[in-house]
């Protein structure tokens, strides 16, 4: 089991590091098209659906990363003075939503991704480029994000039950 958890760990953390690098073909795509439409007075008609594309892959590709790092919100301020083992206690509940969170991304993104899919579904825009390799980012994004919430989730009943935090490793 500690090397599935650390193997979704390490997927999680390769994924956010390249995913990180979208940011900077974000930053080309729009620079580019700033360029061309105001200097060269010839705007595209790609970038600005590109830049969507880019933007929503990177956010939904994050969540794992972000999980992992526990860098989602996260409101301490009625459990701040609770003990370690009272924490963790509470946090087994809120797992639940969570889980039930990640549970209906993924759900309604895999609809979202097939029908988009089956029906070769297409910007509304000239450009048209094909919206299903995006949307398919949405159950992938959640799996990880659901899987990632696992291994704290155990950590946190582990706590719960014997009152001692796991070492790290």
């Amino acid at each position: 089991m500690n090397k599935f958890f650390k193997t979704i760990d390490a997927i999680n953390i390769y994924l956010g590091k390249a995913v990180s690098f979208f940011l900077l073909l974000l930053v080309a795509v729009i620079v580019y098209e700033v360029f061309v439409r105001y200097v060269l007075n010839k705007p595209t008609i790609w970038a600005h659906e590109v830049s969507q594309m880019i933007y929503g892959a990177y956010v939904i590709l994050l969540g794992g990363f972000l999980q992992q790092r526990k860098g989602h919100v996260n409101v301490e301020i009625l459990t701040e003075h609770f003990s370690l083992r009272t924490r963790a206690v509470i946090n087994c509940f809120t797992w639940l939503l969570f889980f039930a969170f990640c549970g209906v991304l993924f759900w309604k993104g895999c609809d979202l991704a097939w029908d988009s899919f089956v029906y070769r579904e297409t910007d509304s825009t000239v450009f048209a480029p094909p919206l299903y390799p995006v949307k398919m980012m949405i159950p992938l994004g959640a799996l990880l994000m659901f899987l990632q919430g696992v291994i704290h989730y155990i950590g946190d009943l582990r706590l719960a039950i014997t009152g001692k935090k796991e070492e790290e490793s």
